[in-house]
């Protein structure tokens, strides 16, 4: 081995032991954090949340006998069995476990939660509201939905797709009763107004109604209406003659939601990059937290007026929004969980109007769904913007012109395959001007490299080399040829390359579309499985992927030899480019990377015919009659002699 080759080894040894080490670190770290918030959350009393907590510290530190102590301790103290507090293999603890745990809580203080007291021990039931797009199963704990099934949709792996399920989530309203009493309405019994456990909604509306009793007459009441062919759910809820039990001084409420979101598509990676959540202004425009974040833990809080939340993922959502406007909130999303079941776990504590009258209507809206813009955009509100398509002119392009001939080219064709193809063929059609306009000016440049040649010989000296670059582009202006011709043609198409970016991966249209050997074209394609991982790359080798590369090679060499560039370091920097396209695109939707395949080899074709219309000879003696000419001198250089000449005239003589 060479000198270069034994560096290079060595380097790339340095690099895993720094990474290793770091990981160690983090691990720590990560650790130390999720025990530290364990503690804060048993010094305020909240036992279940801080044994969640600990339970969450061991994924960074597996079998850690502290954080082992500290779970059963709180077991004990929660009052669970050694059956009641088993574990199900997501680390998400059982439905068993939490009744047995609110019971114990209940009957260790009674008089907790004051006129709700009788509401706090109860048998846990389930009511079905469904229709031909969702099937909600609502629970009478808490009267939240505990879970909630998409019909026409299924996860990766051929099950059905379920936005979320368990005791884990939390959706409910916390405040204050007269007497100091802090209610928690997640953690109470509801009683249903029917004795009818299932309610089919395909034909007609139909709604639930739960009521939470705070005494004769007293009480709040949840009613989830959901309509034909909806997945946008009605929620109103309706405090009943609750003057002198909410505390007079209560004029808002907290709306607190929780829950762990699962893995739904094959791609974990690219599931994880575009899993967030979103929140929109009272009148005003969409924000959220940042994609692809790289903290374990990102949170914000807004102080300002909102109209809605998302818990979003790739292809999925579930939103809470109001008629009319919540008063602020806080949203957090954390990345690393104990499970690989599940890509996140998104919080939120909302702000909610309220008026400590005898009744009080809060309307609201609950939708589980599929990001399809089409659908959310009927839904009003800016539902759509919740669906990444890109900021500014990437977003303009992506609604204005990509969407419409998208979902224009699949009223015709059924293969999503072949409407990518079609669609790539038009773009470049568009863009095929510009595209042309850049090889002319690039033959040109050609054409003059010997000249420019000759101006090398002329200045050899390092001194010389502003000498040398005037006598350039004096050489280019006499001759015509604006240098970065070839350029601004193309940087007039990046916007449209990063609007692909954009919207390909987000396209709930791909997901699961077969095409050639891509089982689903909205995640990544694989022909080989590797027994191990390679970092960034991962253990599977794209196909698509790999004819990117190949084509951006072939295209980069085409241009290469026609532009004559033969420096060494620029030559590297054109062959590696593509190589570490090829490593971060691994794990990219397959439609993606067939696009990009696709755009390449037609500009590819495109040169070809390119270079064929071209005469470069022609080129040669144009350029050569131009140089003969006078160049014409520009207004502010006629200027700038015309103020000199003046000067020189009426200056005094000496």
């Amino acid at each position: 081995m060479d000198k270069n080759t034994i560096t290079g080894i060595v380097l790339i040894l340095l690099i895993f032991v720094g990474f290793s080490v770091y990981n160690s670190s983090r691990m720590n770290k990560e650790y130390e954090s999720a025990v530290k918030v364990a503690q804060e959350r048993e010094a305020k009393g909240e036992l279940e949340n801080a044994r969640a907590e600990y339970i969450n510290a061991l994924r960074f530190k597996p079998n850690q006998p502290e954080a082992l102590a500290k779970i059963s301790e709180l077991n004990s103290r929660l009052g669970m069995s050694n059956e009641a507090a088993k574990k199900d293999s997501t680390g998400v603890q059982t439905q068993a476990g939490a009744e047995a745990a609110s019971r114990a809580i209940a009957r260790s203080d009674s008089n907790r939660y004051g006129v709700f007291s009788k509401s706090a021990i109860g048998e846990n039931d389930f009511i079905t509201l469904e229709n031909n797009k969702v099937e909600l199963k609502i629970s009478l704990k808490g009267g939240r939905v505990y879970s909630a099934l998409l019909k026409e949709f299924k996860t990766f792996d051929s099950h059905p797709l379920i936005l979320f399920s368990g005791d884990s989530t939390v959706f409910g309203f916390n405040f204050f009763t007269a007497d100091n009493k802090a209610i928690e309405t997640n953690n109470l019994f509801f009683k249903p107004v029917s004795d009818q456990k299932s309610y089919n909604a395909s034909k007609s509306s139909q709604s639930v109604v739960l009521r939470l009793m705070a005494g004769e007459g007293k009480y709040i009441e949840y009613t989830y209406t959901l309509a034909p062919g909806k997945f946008m759910v009605d929620f109103n809820v309706n405090f009943k003659s609750m003057e002198g039990i909410v505390a007079s001084n209560q004029n808002n409420l907290t709306l607190e939601w929780k829950m762990y979101m699962p893995q739904q598509e094959k791609g974990r990676q690219n599931e994880e990059n575009y899993s967030t959540i979103k929140y929109k202004y009272f009148q005003d425009d969409v924000d959220g937290l940042p994609l692809r974040s790289s903290k374990e833990v990102a949170k914000a809080d807004i102080t300002t007026k909102l109209s809605w939340v998302a818990f979003q993922d790739q292809f999925f959502s579930s939103v809470v929004v109001t008629n009319d406007y919540f008063l602020n909130g806080s949203v957090t999303s954390t990345r690393t969980l104990t499970s690989r079941k599940y890509i996140r776990y998104y919080t939120t504590e909302i702000g909610v109007p309220f008026n400590p009258g005898s009744s009080n209507a809060l309307k609201m809206k609950l939708y589980y769904g599929p990001n399809n813009i089409s659908i959310l955009k009927k839904e009003g509100l800016e539902l759509e913007k919740i669906v990444n398509l890109g900021k500014n002119i990437i977003g303009w392009i992506n609604r204005f012109a990509i969407i419409p001939i998208f979902h224009w080219l699949e009223k015709y064709i059924s293969s999503y395959g072949i409407i990518i193809l079609i669609l790539t063929i038009i773009i470049k059609l568009v863009l095929f001007p510009f595209t042309f306009k850049s090889y002319q000016s690039t033959a040109k440049m050609q054409v003059l490299k010997p000249m420019v040649d000759e101006l090398g010989k002329k200045y050899p000296k390092q001194e010389d080399a502003l000498k040398k670059q005037q006598a350039t582009m004096d050489l280019y202006k006499r001759a015509g040829v604006n240098p970065m011709g070839g350029c601004l043609p193309m940087l007039l198409q990046m916007p449209i390359l990063f609007a692909m970016f954009r919207f390909f991966p987000v396209s709930i249209e791909l997901r699961q579309q077969h095409f050639l050997w891509a089982t689903d074209l909205s995640a990544y394609d694989s022909i080989l499985t590797l027994p191990f991982m390679i970092p960034a790359y991962g253990n599977h080798v794209s196909l698509f992927t790999l004819l990117m590369t190949a084509s951006q090679l072939l295209t980069m060499k085409m241009t290469g030899s026609t532009t004559g560039s033969d420096q060494p370091g620029m030559k590297l920097m054109m062959y590696m480019m593509p190589v570490m396209f090829m490593v971060v695109l691994n794990n990219f939707s397959s439609g993606l990377t067939y696009y990009y395949f696709l755009a390449n080899m037609i500009t590819y074709v495109q040169n070809i015919i390119s270079k064929r219309l071209i005469d470069q000879k022609a080129v040669l003696a144009t350029l050569e009659a131009n140089k003969k000419k006078a160049v014409p001198k520009s207004k502010w250089q006629q200027r700038l002699e015309a103020a000199a000449k003046q000067r020189g005239i009426s200056a005094p003589k000496k």
